[in-house]
């Protein structure tokens, strides 16, 4: 790697994995406790992870279980639960909250495949950002004469590279979560 190009790829390996982190939110018909890692509940006035209050387990393909350790946040998790919009009702028995997954109707595929596509473009306008942002300081070096014109255009061309290679890396990985969605 390019020394003029490192913070740049270090930015778009970070946008990479909050793309990552969105998609792990996205359910694919199948329980996973990270749909879980986005709601936070209001746990004696601090804002606090489910799954840093509570047990959850996988029993079943589409079934998750919470087994809070303090027992009175069994209210107060399920109200999370329900004012997000992972579009599940929690199912509390008095010490076991369980969160069972339906299956995904057709339609309701369809629009989590325009939340992938949302994620999608938003993460390449990150990307392409980072690049314009790279693009103004490689003139700015070049108007400083710390960089000749040939490196600027040089240096453009490296960056663009990494574009291109991390945009690709992207639509791959919103097909690859398109297909998982979409699969039955």
């Amino acid at each position: 790697m390019k020394a003029h190009l490192q913070p740049y790829d270090e930015k778009m390996t970070k946008t990479l994995s909050a793309l990552n982190s969105n998609f792990a939110g996205i359910r694919a018909g199948r329980a996973s406790a990270s749909v879980l890692d986005k709601i936070t509940v209001d746990y004696y006035g601090v804002p606090t992870a489910i799954n840093s209050m509570a047990a959850v387990s996988v029993p079943d393909p589409r079934m998750l279980t919470i087994q809070p350790w303090d027992k009175s946040t069994l209210k107060a998790i399920e109200k999370a639960i329900m004012a997000s919009d992972i579009g599940i009702n929690p199912n509390n028995d008095g010490t076991v909250i369980r969160l069972n997954f339906p299956p995904l109707t057709e339609e309701r595929r369809k629009e989590l495949c325009k939340k992938v596509s949302k994620y999608g473009e938003e993460a390449k306008v990150a990307i392409r950002s980072i690049r314009r942002d790279g693009n103004e300081k490689f003139k700015a070096m070049k108007k400083a004469s710390e960089i000749t014109e040939d490196d600027q255009k040089s240096y453009e061309e490296d960056l663009q590279k990494l574009t291109d290679k991390y945009i690709k890396e992207i639509d791959q990985m919103s097909q690859n979560k398109e297909k998982e969605i979409m699969e039955i």
